[in-house]
């Protein structure tokens, strides 16, 4: 398969297994809520009667005072006691083996290739930060300063000019995900960048 730069005239040749995969909904939607649960903070806790502190002596004695039976003041209905049925941290995480998650980002990837919304770009020459910059050199390439730019690796430079830009994100291509693919208007993905998400889905 070959892919065209967005100036110049060149072309790029890619995989057909990696970049002409047909798309899978079931697959995608699987790794898509994997890497949301995974992102899941899931440290809810609370103490139960044998986590909470103190409340190794009896607080009274059984019989004679004429107050009610009590064992231990972490008792789940005395004030300051344990909690019933404690919540305790919980693991969110789900497991998406390494060829179906390669797999479905190829889906991913190969389905934004077919509905025109991944361009292959020349990565940015930015000879310091400057916003005005990075658009001109979109410009320069018939390309609008909106969506994600996938590079090998963010520099200082690109990733300061990008930050004053609404609706366009940078990112290196190993920090890739599928949330972000998915919910990407427009894909640039550079030269370097698509060899590297190349090999790294073979």
């Amino acid at each position: 398969m070959e892919l065209n730069l967005a100036a110049g005239g060149k072309t790029v040749s890619v995989s057909d297994a990696i970049f002409g995969r047909p798309f899978n909904k079931d697959l995608v939607h699987q790794i898509v809520t994997a890497y949301l649960a995974g992102a899941r903070a899931g440290t809810k806790a609370q103490k139960n009667r044998a986590e909470v502190r103190g409340g190794g002596k009896k607080p009274w004695r059984q019989k004679g005072t004429g107050r009610a039976r009590a064992g231990t003041i972490r008792s789940p209905i005395w004030t300051g006691g344990g909690v019933t049925f404690a919540a305790t941290p919980r693991d969110y995480s789900q497991k998406v083996n390494r060829k179906m998650y390669r797999a479905g980002m190829s889906a991913i990837v190969s389905e934004l290739l077919r509905q025109d919304r991944l361009t292959v770009i020349e990565a940015p020459a930015l000879e310091a930060r400057s916003t005005k910059g990075l658009i001109k050199a979109l410009a320069d390439q018939d390309c609008e300063a909106r969506g994600l730019i996938v590079v090998s690796e963010v520099d200082d430079k690109l990733g300061y000019s990008a930050n004053n830009v609404v609706g366009l994100d940078v990112v290196a291509v190993n920090a890739l995900d599928p949330v972000v693919l998915v919910g990407a208007e427009k894909v640039l993905i550079t030269e370097e960048a698509l060899r590297a998400l190349e090999g790294w889905l073979q």
